[in-house]
C-alpha cells in the first residue's frame, strides 16, 4: 500500500480507464447500458441475481448487444444449491481441493501467499471470452460465460477425483514433494540454502544419480521406472540430500546443469528483481505509481510475436476518465454536471 492505493492496483489497472457510476440509480444504470451497447465483453464478478436487481441482467444487456458476452466471476456459479453464498478466493481453494493438499503431513491444512483462485477464475474467464468472442465472429450471438471460482481450482487439481473414484485414494499434503514423482524435491545446500531438483524421468534419473556418484541406484532395476522410484522415494531422497548437503547451492546448481538435470533455486522477490533473465525477458518493467514515484511491476505476458503487449498507461485513479468516457458516449457537459449533483458518478 503506498498513499492508500494497494500497489497491486498498479498491475491489474495498467492500461484501464476508471469510470465510477452508482448502478443503485437509474441514471446510473442508464450509463452501464449505453457502455454495454459498446463493448465486446463485459465482466462482472457480484453474487448471482445483483445485475438483474439493478436492472442490467443478461437479457437486458444482450437485448440492446445481442453479440454481447458477458463474463460472470462469482464464488459458486450461477446455478446450483450455493450460488447466492458469498465466495471469496480462500473459499474457492478449499472446496476446490486445493488446500487439503497444501502443506506438510503432519500439520494443518495452509493456504498459499497469494490469491490464487481469484487468479484462476480470471485465466478461466479469458479462455472463457476468447471462445465465445471466436463464436461470435463467426456470426452468432453472444452468450454468458459462467466461471465459479471452486470450479477454477478444482480444474487444476489433476488427478485428484480419479485417484479417489478408481482407488478410494485421499490425496494428502506431501510437504515439498509431488506424491508418484520421483525424484523431486527440495534439498538442503551447505550454505544453509536449497536447491530444487527435478530428476524424474528416467534418463535424468541417470544422469542426476551419476552426477552424485550413485551408480548403485543408477543401475538398480527396481528403479529403472518411474513407478518404481516412487515407491523408494524416501532412499532416493535421503541419497541426494547427503550429496547436496556437502556444497554450496552454487555448486550443486553448477553440477545440474553439467549433468543436464533441471535444478534452480527458490527466489525471493529481491532475486526476481536482480535476475538478467527476468530483465533480458522484459519481466521486469517500470510505471507510475499515483504519486508519480517510479514502480517496478511485471511485464506483459503472453508474448505474442506480431502484436506484443506493452504498458501504454499507468493505473487510473479512480473515477479519473469518468468525463472523458461519459462524453465518448454523447453526455453533454451540463448531462455529466447533473450526474455529479446527484452523486450517479
Amino acid at each position: 500500500m503506498r498513499n492508500g492505493v494497494s500497489l497491486w492496483w498498479h498491475v491489474q489497472s495498467r492500461n484501464k480507464k476508471s469510470v465510477t457510476v452508482d448502478m443503485r440509480q437509474s441514471e446510473g444504470q442508464a450509463i452501464v447500458r449505453r457502455l454495454a451497447r459498446e463493448c465486446h465483453i463485459v465482466i462482472e464478478n457480484f453474487r448471482p441475481g445483483a445485475l438483474e436487481r439493478w436492472n442490467l441482467g443478461w437479457e437486458v444487456l444482450s437485448a440492446e448487444n445481442p453479440g454481447l458476452i458477458l463474463v460472470r466471476i462469482s464464488g459458486y456459479g450461477q446455478t446450483g444449491p450455493y450460488r447466492e453464498r458469498p465466495g471469496f478466493a480462500a473459499i474457492g481453494e478449499a472446496m476446490g481441493g486445493l488446500r487439503y493438499i497444501t502443506g506438510f503431513p503432519d500439520r494443518p491444512p495452509v493456504r498459499p501467499n497469494l490469491s490464487v483462485g481469484d487468479t484462476l477464475a480470471a485465466l478461466h474467464g479469458v479462455i472463457g471470452a476468447l471462445l465465445a468472442l471466436h463464436h461470435v465472429q463467426k456470426g452468432n450471438k453472444g452468450q454468458v460465460v459462467d466461471v465459479a471460482l471452486y470450479e477454477s481450482v478444482f480444474n487444476v487439481t489433476e488427478s485428484l477425483l480419479p485417484e479417489y473414484d478408481a482407488h478410494g485414494v485421499i490425496r494428502e499434503r506431501s510437504g515439498s514433494t509431488l506424491p508418484g514423482i520421483a525424484p523431486s524435491n527440495l534439498y538442503p545446500c551447505s550454505d544453509g540454502s536449497y536447491v530444487l531438483i527435478a530428476g524424474n524421468a528416467d534418463s535424468l534419473y541417470r544422469r542426476l544419480m551419476t552426477a552424485i556418484g550413485r551408480e548403485d541406484l543408477r543401475d538398480d532395476p527396481a528403479l529403472a521406472k518411474n513407478d518404481g522410484r516412487a515407491a523408494q522415494m524416501d532412499r532416493i531422497d535421503a541419497a541426494v540430500s547427503e550429496w547436496t548437503s556437502k556444497l554450496t547451492q552454487e555448486q550443486v546448481l553448477q553440477k545440474m546443469q553439467q549433468a543436464e538435470v533441471p535444478a534452480g533455486r527458490i527466489y525471493t522477490a529481491a532475486d526476481i528483481a536482480a535476475d538478467p533473465h527476468y530483465a533480458a525477458r522484459g519481466m521486469i518493467q517500470e510505471t507510475v505509481a499515483g504519486d508519480g514515484a517510479p514502480l517496478k511491476v511485471p511485464g506483459i505476458i503472453p508474448k505474442l510475436s506480431a502484436t506484443p503487449g506493452a504498458i501504454r498507461s499507468p493505473a487510473p485513479k479512480l473515477g479519473e476518465h469518468t468525463d472523458e468516457i461519459l462524453k465518448g458516449l454523447g453526455y453533454s457537459t451540463e448531462e455529466i454536471s447533473a450526474l455529479r449533483e446527484k452523486k450517479t458518478v
